[in-house]
C-alpha cells in the first residue's frame, strides 16, 4: 500500500508531503484545486513518460517519491526478474530534470521505465470513468473468472508446459528443416566421404611415399653410385681402407714412443671400423635395390590420388584431409540419424500436447463452474447500484489451440434494460454503466485476491445519492482488505472514509500552490458541509455532515 508521497517541483506543487493509511481514503477539492496535478504525480510513478512542461520551476529537477509497503504484494519474483533490489518497504523515486532528462529509482537503484511500469501495475490501480475500457479487454475478463475459479496454480502448471511444447514444437521444426537441407548434401558428402575412406589415409603416408617413389623412379642410378663409393672405400689396391690399413700398420710400430703416438692410432683404428661399418650398408642397400615397375606405379597412383584430394580440399597435409573426413562423417550420420531425432521429439511433443489437454480440461471445468456464481454476484451488486435490470450472458467455449492462459474463448455479454439483447460490454453499457460495473468487478475481485491500491478517480460522476451511498458502501467494504483512495464531490462517499484529504490551492508570494491536506475531525464536518451546501456554510448543512459522519 501506499505510505507516503513528496512531490517537489511540479506543476503547481512547490513541495508536498504527506502520509496515509490503509482502509479508505477520501480526496476531495474544488475543481480545478490540483486533484488532476495529484494522480499525474502518482503516474510519474507508475511509469508514465516526463514531460518538460510539468517542472514548476525549470531552472530546478523535479523530483517525485512514494514509500509502499509491499510486504503482501508477494512480489519478490518480480523483482527477480526486473533484477531490482527487494525491500518489504519500497520507494520508489522519479526525477525529472531542467534539460528534460527523466531518472526512474527503486530503492535507490535506477532502473528502466519499462521496469518501473510493470512494478507500477502491480502497486496502485487507478480507475476512472475513461479508463473502464480495460472491462472490455479478454485478458481482464480471464482474470475475473480466474480470481474466482482459485486457477492461478493451474494456470502457472499451463504456462510452464505451454513454454516447453512451444520449445519443442520449434526445435521440432529445426528439425525438419536441417532434415530438408541434409538431404539435398547427402549424396555429394556421400560422394566426397567414400574418395577419403577409399584413399585409407594414414598419418605421416605422405612422406614415406614421396620417399619411396624417389628411390624407385631413380633406382639405376642410386645402384651405380653406391658401387662407386663401395669402390673408392673398398679396393684392394687404391681404396681408402687399404691406404688406411698400411697407415694404420706403420703408427702402430709408434706407440711405444709416447701417448701422443699411441692416439692417433687408436683414432685411426675408430676410423677404419666406421668405413668398415658404412661399407657393409653400402653394400646392403645396394642388394637391397631392385627396378620395380610395378611398385612404382602403385606408389605413383596413391600419391596421384593424395594430392588430387588435398587439392579438391584445399588442404596441405594428410592430416587436414583426416579432418575433414571426420566432420564429413558427423555429417552424414547426423542426417541419417535425423529421422530418429525427429521421431524423439515428436513423441516429447505429444508428452506435452496430453498434459496441456488435461490442464487446459481443468481451467475449462472451474471457469464454468464459478461463471453461475460471478454472473450472480454482479447482478446483485448492480442492482444496489441503480442497475436492476442488469443481465450479463457469460459465454465460455473450449477451442482446439493452445493459448496464452488455456485454450477458451469467452464472451462477455451485457444487457441494461429488461429484455434488452445481449452485447458485448463496449456496445451494449454506457460510460457510467461501466463505471458502475468496474466497481462491482473489482469488489468481487478484492474478496479472492490481494489487489494493488486503487484509485477511483469521480467514478461517481453523475450518480444519485441514495446510489452514492451504495458505491461508498462498497468501497468501504473493499477497504477492509485492500488500501482505496477515491476522489469525489460526494459528500454521502466523502462521510464513509476512514481518513480525508483535501486538495486545495492558496497563493503564496503572489504565486499560486497546490497543497494537499489531511483533515483533521472538525476540518473534516466544515469539508463535507460545504460540499452539501456551497461555501457559506449553514447550521443545517453542519448538522447534516455530522449526521453522514456518523
Amino acid at each position: 500500500m501506499l505510505t507516503q508521497l513528496s512531490i517537489k517541483n511540479y506543476a503547481l506543487i512547490d513541495e508536498l508531503q504527506v502520509s496515509f493509511s490503509n482502509g479508505l481514503s477520501i480526496i476531495t477539492g474544488e475543481t480545478g484545486a490540483g486533484k488532476s496535478i495529484l494522480l499525474g504525480g502518482l503516474s510519474l510513478i507508475l511509469g508514465k513518460r516526463a514531460d518538460l512542461s510539468s517542472i514548476k520551476d525549470n531552472t530546478k529537477k523535479c523530483i517525485i517519491e512514494a514509500t509502499f509497503d509491499i510486504a503482501k504484494y508477494n512480489l519478490k519474483t518480480l523483482f527477480s526478474t526486473e533484477d531490482l533490489d527487494y525491500e518489504s518497504i519500497t520507494i520508489i523515486r522519479r526525477e525529472i530534470l531542467p534539460s528534460g532528462k527523466s531518472r526512474a529509482f527503486v530503492n535507490d537503484t535506477p532502473v528502466r521505465l519499462d521496469s518501473l511500469q510493470i512494478l507500477g501495475n502491480r502497486l496502485i490501480d487507478i480507475h476512472s470513468q475513461h479508463q473502464t475500457l480495460e472491462l472490455t479487454n479478454d485478458n481482464f475478463q480471464f482474470q475475473i473468472i480466474d480470481a474466482l475459479a482459485e486457477n492461478s496454480q493451474v494456470l502457472e502448471s499451463y504456462a510452464s508446459a505451454l513454454k516447453k511444447f512451444k520449445a519443442e514444437q520449434r526445435e521440432l521444426q529445426q528439425l525438419l528443416e536441417q532434415k530438408s537441407e541434409s538431404i539435398k548434401e547427402l549424396d555429394y558428402n556421400l560422394f566426397l566421404l567414400k574418395e577419403l575412406e577409399d584413399a585409407n589415409l594414414k598419418v605421416g603416408e605422405l612422406e614415406l611415399l614421396e620417399s619411396e617413389y624417389e628411390t624407385l623412379n631413380n633406382v639405376e642410378e642410386i645402384k651405380e653410385k653406391l658401387l662407386q663409393s663401395q669402390q673408392l672405400l673398398s679396393n684392394d689396391e687404391l681404396g681408402i681402407l687399404t691406404s688406411l690399413t698400411e697407415a694404420k700398420h706403420h703408427l702402430a710400430k709408434l706407440i711405444s714412443f709416447g701417448k701422443d703416438y699411441d692416439n692417433i692410432y687408436q683414432r685411426v683404428n675408430s676410423s677404419m671400423i666406421e668405413l668398415d661399418d658404412i661399407v657393409a650398408e653400402i653394400e646392403n642397400l645396394e642388394n637391397s635395390l631392385d627396378a620395380d615397375p610395378n611398385r612404382l606405379d602403385v606408389v605413383n597412383t596413391k600419391l596421384q590420388v593424395l594430392h588430387n584430394l588435398m587439392q579438391k580440399h584445399t588442404v596441405a597435409s594428410i592430416d587436414e584431409l583426416m579432418n575433414i573426413k571426420e566432420a564429413l562423417s558427423r555429417k552424414v550420420s547426423i542426417t541419417e540419424n535425423l529421422d530418429v531425432s525427429i521421431a524423439e521429439k515428436e513423441k516429447g511433443i505429444e508428452v506435452f500436447h496430453n498434459e496441456l489437454k488435461n490442464l487446459t480440461h481443468v481451467i475449462h471445468e472451474k471457469r464454468t463452474s464459478v461463471i453461475p456464481k460471478l454472473k450472480q454476484q454482479l447482478e446483485t451488486i448492480l442492482a444496489t447500484l441503480g442497475m436492476p435490470n442488469a443481465k450479463f450472458d457469460i459465454r465460455l467455449q473450449s477451442s482446439t489451440s493452445y493459448l496464452a492462459n488455456g485454450s477458451d474463448l469467452l464472451q462477455f455479454l451485457f444487457s441494461a434494460n429488461k429484455g434488452g439483447q445481449f452485447n458485448d460490454l463496449k456496445k451494449a453499457a454506457s460510460g457510467g454503466e461501466l463505471s458502475r460495473i468496474m466497481l462491482a468487478i473489482k469488489s468481487i475481485l478484492s474478496r479472492y485476491t490481494q489487489l494493488p491500491t486503487i484509485m477511483f478517480d469521480e467514478i461517481d460522476t453523475g450518480v444519485s445519492g441514495e446510489i452514492s451511498n451504495k458505491m461508498a458502501s462498497i468501497m468501504q467494504q473493499m477497504s477492509k482488505t485492500m488500501q482505496v483512495f477515491t476522489i469525489t464531490h460526494l459528500p454521502q462517499i466523502a462521510a464513509k472514509g476512514d481518513a480525508h484529504y483535501k486538495v486545495y490551492k492558496e497563493d503564496v508570494n503572489d504565486i499560486t500552490q497546490t497543497q494537499l491536506k489531511k483533515l483533521t475531525p472538525e476540518e473534516r464536518i466544515v469539508e463535507i458541509a460545504q460540499m452539501l451546501g456551497g461555501v457559506n456554510v449553514t447550521n443545517s448543512a453542519l448538522e447534516h455532515a455530522k449526521q453522514l459522519l456518523n
